[in-house]
């Protein structure tokens, strides 16, 4: 093909992230943000996770490919262990990768590059394969990859039973690293996702983060000086940040369906700042004992109480909770957290600091009370307290649990006290700088547009 036949068509990138909700939202965002730098984008998920796509309203532009992982009926949940999964996705999936590959070829479409989650490495192999250009996509801090790298690299021993020292970051208490860093022992196939996604970074063209330069400055300018690092977060839907992309309001891909009127209805019904939004995540579970400790700690607070509760954790309530709380709290088994958190009426999120909860949270202006629960979140939670001072961690007792009267100590001290005054400042001030960095020719911008750069005089010289 001639060069000038080559300018006149975009190139094509496929992001492949690793198949969970949490996973999924940022590669959708930033394939959202190429596709309005005149940038073809193909998403690659499981065959599984495509047939539990609840809602695709918002991202009709961007075309999905379905490939197996081995449980294409029942998908992680029937594996029996997170080994066998991610052995299968492995094995399977690459070779169902490779296919879909050998698919666009025979059909005259080109692939410039492959962009995949960071924890499914595997990927690259497949890439280079076909001599395609691949770049890792880091979905979680740069604080918390920092700690895994040092751990990779033997420069960090594990299980850390004393203080932390890693560049960027102030000193770490050893139980302030994320869990598998305290004791990789009972999960250890998550330990060597986390650890080893590292191993082939030398045979990238690109690392990607979805974090932003002003939030993590000393820790991305050392990363820098290892990888071609590019940082082009937080990927929050364009209308709560820079309002470039019009209709992009929502992430676009649902696996559970919010109760979206139910809580816009009531939260309307609120004063302004005057609800505790209590979510902890996709995946996260709760102990029988902690989730009566939260029940009866939001009760005790006497303040309104958003409360998202997953269909598999309803059983864990005390009995007639729901029933008793309809005029202070409302549960619900899922919600659109953004529109949660952009609400007037919310003053408040309890968390269990997921980074793309954190992004959230930060790139909202919403201050946080932090009740981590297990991997990168313990690390998050003390960027949210003592780092970027947007808000709080709660006390655990010696079994990890979290007492209703520290939850209550906390929920009062943001919501009412001179903490929450200052966390409400920092946390304006991050919502302000996050805008930046997304706003046409901010940071996180330009780091998209050198990527753009390179695909196209990539396209030229091929």
């Amino acid at each position: 093909m001639a060069a000038e036949d080559k300018t006149k068509k975009p190139p094509h990138v496929l992001l492949f992230p690793f198949p969970s909700q949490g996973h999924i939202n940022p590669l959708i965002q930033f394939a959202k943000r190429l596709i309005s730098k005149g940038v073809k984008t193909t998403l690659i998920t499981t065959i599984f996770v495509s047939n539990s796509i609840l809602s695709n309203h918002s991202h009709n532009t961007i075309p999905i490919v379905s490939i197996s992982d081995g449980f294409d009926v029942g998908g992680f949940a029937t594996a029996g262990s997170s080994e066998i999964y991610l052995e299968s996705f492995r094995e399977v999936g690459s070779k169902s990768l490779a296919d879909v590959i050998r698919k666009f070829h025979s059909e005259g479409t080109t692939i410039d590059a492959i962009v995949y989650d960071s924890f499914i490495n595997w990927t690259l192999d497949v890439a280079m394969e076909f001599g395609i250009d691949g770049g890792a996509f880091l979905t979680q801090a740069c604080a918390v990859n920092n700690i895994y790298y040092q751990v990779y690299k033997g420069i960090l021993s594990i299980p850390a039973d004393s203080t932390v020292s890693v560049p960027g970051l102030p000193e770490l208490e050893y139980w302030e690293t994320p869990s598998f860093v305290q004791n990789p022992g009972p999960y250890p196939a998550w330990s060597h996702i986390v650890f080893n996604q590292f191993s082939n970074f030398d045979q990238t063209r690109w690392v990607f983060s979805n974090t932003f330069y002003k939030l993590e400055e000393e820790v991305i300018e050392w990363m820098k000086t290892l990888w071609p690092l590019r940082v082009i977060g937080p990927t929050i839907p364009s209308m709560y940040l820079d309002r470039r992309l019009q209709y992009d309001n929502d992430y676009g891909v649902n696996l559970i369906k919010p109760n979206h009127n139910e809580c816009m209805e009531w939260l309307n019904d609120k004063p302004k700042g005057s609800v505790v939004y209590v979510a902890f995540g996709s995946y996260g579970e709760l102990v029988p004992e902690q989730m009566e400790e939260v029940a009866w700690g939001l009760k005790d607070s006497d303040l309104n109480f958003l409360w998202v509760v997953r269909a598999s954790e309803e059983e864990k309530l005390p009995k007639g909770f729901v029933d008793r709380e309809t005029k202070k709290g409302l549960v619900v088994a899922w919600c659109r957290q953004l529109k949660v958190l952009s609400h007037e009426a919310v003053g408040c999120f309890v968390t269990h600091c997921g980074f793309n909860s954190s992004l959230e949270a930060v790139s909202l202006g919403v201050p946080v009370i932090a009740m981590p629960q297990w991997t990168d979140q313990i690390t998050n939670a003390k960027c949210l307290e003592d780092i970027w001072g947007v808000g709080i961690r709660v006390k655990r007792d010696e079994k990890g649990i979290v007492k209703r009267v520290n939850l209550v100590s906390g929920i009062k001290a943001i919501m009412d006290g001179e903490q929450g005054v200052v966390a409400r400042r920092n946390a304006k001030k991050w919502r302000d700088l996050t805008k930046e960095a997304v706003a046409e020719g901010g940071s996180s911008d330009k780091d998209i547009d050198v990527f753009v750069s390179d695909l196209n005089r990539s396209r030229l010289r091929s």
